[in-house]
């Protein structure tokens, strides 16, 4: 079997990915963040979703991002709510976290080199996210170039590395329908960038919105958890 490293946050894009993953036939490696995001629901929710899919490993790895700031996920700053899609269309929201994919991919590619591995999955996708730099083409084309040129198995053409980002062209709802072909279960997920320390979501924010509205599309409740009515 083919083996893969994939970037589990715990949230839908990942885990959909992950299922896109399996579906193809790798064997996966799972490799989660605790970096100090306000969100850390999302590292249990990585959890439950490791063990429901029985993956081959599971790694939570710590950094601490919130050393650096720079994001409403990795300080104190106020998450955006209420904001309307235009609105998410115009800039670079304050929830970007500063070249934070940069350093995951950057991870998962060292532990890919490790584990003698080249394709590594990212769930980012550029249609509802397009405010964030790293989740555009350019950005994953770019980093799979440098990927190339920077390992050793790839340099010695025996592991060449590929990035695979099978969401990057989908909106919500297509990576909803996507993924309830594939029988995932969306109640293991998180997604919310500000929810309860019980995890509930809080229903107003970006993340939630977005989700809440790809579950209305496709005529589907979404089975998450809300402390309010979404």
């Amino acid at each position: 079997m083919k083996k893969a490293v994939v970037l589990l946050s715990g949230g839908l894009d990942s885990t959909t990915v992950l299922a896109i993953a399996q579906k193809a036939g790798f064997e996966i490696n799972g490799l989660t963040f605790s970096y100090g995001q306000r969100h850390e629901t999302e590292i249990l929710a990585a959890k439950k979703v490791a063990e429901v899919y029985k993956i081959n490993k599971h790694i939570i790895l710590p950094i601490d991002l919130r050393l650096f700031g720079g994001s409403s996920l990795t300080s104190d700053t106020p998450v955006p709510k209420g904001r309307s899609e235009n609105e998410m269309g115009i800039g670079i929201p304050s929830t970007y976290v500063p070249a934070r994919n940069t350093i995951f991919l950057s991870y998962a590619l060292a532990w890919s080199e490790v584990l003698g591995v080249g394709d590594i999955f990212i769930g980012v996708n550029a249609l509802d996210y397009s405010g964030y730099p790293d989740c555009r083409p350019g950005f994953v084309n770019a980093f799979e170039k440098m990927a190339n040129l920077a390992t050793k198995l790839a340099v010695e053409g025996k592991v060449p590395v590929t990035i695979h980002a099978p969401l990057i062209n989908l909106s919500k709802s297509e990576i909803i329908k996507k993924g309830i072909t594939l029988g995932v279960d969306y109640s293991l997920t998180s997604t919310c960038y500000d929810p309860a320390k019980s995890g509930e979501a809080c229903g107003g924010c970006d993340a939630c919105f977005l989700r809440l509205k790809g579950f209305a599309e496709n005529g589907i409740k979404d089975p998450g958890m809300y402390r309010k009515e979404s």
